[in-house]
């Protein structure tokens, strides 16, 4: 007699890719698709698997980091394996480490004068917005989260000096263009609303 099915625990924070640089997403509009799409990543390269499930309304999301190679080795492999299923994706071959870093729950720091906030329709388009945002100004990325209770949607947190928030949302928003849900600059962001957020 087999041992009785437990599901894994899936915490925000999600497991890094030691050594990762790159890093890719898809979007698909069924699960058994995006089923077929991360097991053709894993099987293709030695990529770190991220993140792989469904999300509102029915779509499922693989997110995989690895070096430069593996991942513009097996994101192809997930292009065709997703097929005319595929709704949204990205490859970030240079992929900025603070993302990585805030992927994997490590956001420590002191906080910063203002706080930026992207919000998107999707994962794709919300780790876009994290890999300008960080590559545009010295803000330090505290939360990116993807999909999990919000409808499919994605944000991100960061914060800085307001000269670098801002220059960063607007880099953001020009990055995620339609994709962009709605955006925020909050100078002075009071105690007890940072202590909620991160």
């Amino acid at each position: 007699m087999s041992a009785p099915f437990t599901p894994r625990p899936r915490p925000q924070a999600l497991d890094g890719a030691p050594h990762a640089v790159s890093l890719a997403a898809l979007e698909t509009a069924t699960v058994a698709s995006g089923i077929r799409v991360a097991d053709a990543v894993v099987k293709t390269a030695p990529v770190a698997l991220l993140y792989a499930q469904p999300v509102s309304p029915g779509k499922f999301v693989v997110v995989f980091a690895g070096t430069v190679g593996d991942v513009a080795a097996a994101a192809p492999k997930g292009l065709e394996a997703a097929g005319t299923a595929l709704t949204d994706s990205l490859v970030l071959a240079q992929c900025h480490g603070d993302v990585h870093r805030v992927l994997a729950g490590l956001a420590a720091g002191p906080a910063g004068d203002a706080l930026g906030v992207i919000e998107t329709d999707g994962v794709p388009s919300t780790l876009l917005a994290a890999d300008r945002a960080a590559k545009t100004a010295p803000v330090r990325l505290r939360t990116i989260r993807l999909a999990d209770g919000l409808g499919g949607r994605g944000f991100i947190l960061f914060d800085g000096t307001l000269s670098d928030v801002n220059a960063a949302v607007a880099a953001a928003r020009s990055a995620v263009g339609t994709h962009l849900v709605d955006s925020l600059v909050v100078p002075r962001l009071a105690e007890p609303v940072r202590d909620r957020l991160y």
